[in-house]
């Protein structure tokens, strides 16, 4: 058995979902906490939603803009935080006819960027709603809505550890998930039957994951033994598994410290197909639904080349059966492609977990040297770099 701190977190997660969906000892759970941040009245007034974050936070919106275009009914752009506070906010217009609505994702609820954004998108006249894990964190305070999903402690034995996270990045974008299936609901782009049965698929994901980790825990240690001389990984998806990409990605560069990158599924046979190495370690993600055709194109197109393949696709799929792989980490079940990213991040979890227990990595470099969090350098300047405070000088900069 895998003792690692991430290997045990990733056993968390399956325990977790459903914790988050059960009625606590309280009476909240976590569809309860959004009824309450979203009232019939304010779903009814939206016209557009933006989210927006940093990191694993981004990559979860980018993994929701399905899920709230086809549940939600509403145009929805994911945007990191530098990009829609100081390229998107200045052209926001209030439309009198409807409320755009920007969901900011922090966990912490101090990343700079993301503040910034948020607060550029109120001066806007945007709706802002948070959703963190500290109401009483700075993003929190700024916003009209908060949302806290109310992540439950880590069992006792690994309080205090430092590792790559997973349990806040599964909780924000299954937060993500219900937003969308609320505010359809709520809107009348989905009845009642069919927003419950939307929510009935994210009760039973858990078992699912518990059943994904289960078969991909073999083939995720064999890659790791197999790739060990690697330097260099990809991670391809498109949809809602292009976030899933760069979620695997992020979880090597912060356990293992590996150069791993995330591409987008068709832009990978327009960028990395040149790429010089030819046995580069490339994963592919998928749901096997509407990016299985091309998935398979790239596939024989990696192999032919001389990559390194490995599929992440429903053990079911036609994509689980293709010739054209080294190694396949199945997904129990067949899942909604828009709830995908819920199982589809767990093989890349599990696979940075061996590899840096194989390699004898400490996870995010022991904040060595630059990284340091103290003395204003390195990753403390996540939370505490310069915040522009107005939208007036980016807006005068376009005249």
């Amino acid at each position: 058995m895998n003792s690692s701190p991430l290997y045990q977190q990733v056993e968390t997660l399956p325990d977790l979902v459903s914790n988050l969906l059960f009625e606590s000892a309280n009476g909240s759970n976590l569809q309860h906490r959004i009824n309450q941040a979203f009232p019939p009245e304010l779903c009814r007034q939206l016209g557009r939603v933006y989210i927006t974050g940093c990191g694993d936070s981004y990559h979860a919106a980018l993994n929701a803009e399905l899920a709230f275009e086809q549940f939600a009914g509403l145009p929805c752009e994911p945007q990191a935080a530098m990009q829609f506070s100081r390229y998107t906010t200045p052209f926001l217009t209030n439309n009198s006819d409807f409320i755009d609505l920007v969901i900011g994702v922090s966990v912490s609820g101090k990343v700079s960027r993301t503040i910034e954004a948020i607060e550029l998108a109120k001066q806007a006249g945007i709706l802002t709603v948070a959703v963190t894990g500290d109401q009483t964190a700075p993003l929190g305070r700024l916003v009209e809505r908060v949302l806290d999903p109310q992540v439950p402690s880590l069992p006792p034995q690994q309080k205090g550890q430092i590792y790559p996270g997973a349990r806040s990045y599964v909780a924000s974008q299954l937060s993500l998930f219900l937003i969308a299936i609320h505010l359809g609901h709520q809107r009348g782009h989905l009845d009642a039957i069919v927003a419950n049965k939307l929510r009935q698929e994210l009760v039973e994901m858990a078992d699912l994951m518990e059943q994904t980790i289960a078969l991909c825990a073999a083939p995720a240690k064999e890659a790791a033994i197999a790739w060990r001389t690697a330097m260099n990984f990809v991670f391809c998806g498109s949809g809602p598994n292009l976030g899933t990409a760069a979620f695997s990605a992020a979880k090597m560069l912060e356990a293992s410290g590996d150069e791993a990158i995330a591409q987008d599924m068709e832009e990978w046979a327009h960028l990395q197909y040149f790429a010089r190495e030819e046995g580069t370690p490339t994963i592919l993600i998928s749901a096997a639904q509407r990016d299985a055709d091309r998935t398979l194109e790239i596939a024989t197109a990696a192999t032919k080349i001389g990559r390194q393949v490995g599929f992440v696709a429903p053990e079911s799929s036609k994509l689980a059966h293709s010739a054209d792989k080294d190694f396949l980490f199945p997904l129990a079940g067949n899942t909604r492609e828009a709830f995908s990213p819920l199982v589809a991040c767990l093989p890349g979890l599990l696979f940075a977990s061996y590899r840096t227990d194989l390699i004898g990595e400490r996870y995010f470099r022991d904040f060595g040297g630059g990284r340091s969090i103290i003395g204003g350098g390195g990753i403390s300047r996540i939370q505490t770099s310069h915040r522009l405070r107005t939208l007036s000088s980016l807006r005068q900069s376009e005249e």
